[in-house]
């Protein structure tokens, strides 16, 4: 069996705003323990910037990877050999399969700061998932990386 050598690896980072939402959540905390003294004023600062930005880190960390002949996105990995074609999507089209184009039963790993996307069919019968949705900021070098994983496996 040969390994598949078609690559690509991707993170979908939070924006820089966010960071700076981040920074002022510490604020907003610092402020309200401000009448319990300088301590708490501190604690409350670097603690509340703490707690914020390991969220926004958690949330903004998400990778796109296509290697060892699967796609994987999120918690996600999927054989290249259960999808269909890819479709590269723009942001008005990528809006549409986040809201009212979307199926329940897809597997979706959208970031809404990031405009484009890619939707794959899932082909596998014994699987209940229409298609797989990812968010991307290189769409076409994700579709190449699958057409060419999809090439190596057959």
């Amino acid at each position: 069996m040969q390994l598949s050598t078609a690559h690509h690896d991707e993170r979908l980072t939070a924006p820089r705003s966010w960071w700076g939402i981040a920074v002022l959540v510490g604020l907003a905390c610092a402020l309200m323990l401000l009448p319990l003294g300088t301590m708490p004023l501190l604690a409350g600062l670097v603690g509340g910037t703490a707690l914020a930005g390991l969220v926004v880190s958690s949330y903004g960390s998400a990778r796109v990877r296509v290697v060892g002949g699967a796609l994987a996105a999120g918690d996600a990995r999927i054989p290249v050999t259960a999808l269909g074609e890819p479709e590269i999507l723009d942001a008005e089209e990528s809006r549409a399969w986040r809201t009212y184009k979307a199926d329940a039963r897809a597997f979706m790993l959208m970031r809404s700061y990031v405009p484009t996307a890619v939707r794959v069919e899932v082909t596998d019968p014994a699987d209940p998932t229409p298609y797989v949705y990812v968010s991307t900021r290189e769409p076409k070098a994700l579709v190449a990386a699958l057409l060419a994983a999809r090439d190596q496996a057959a």
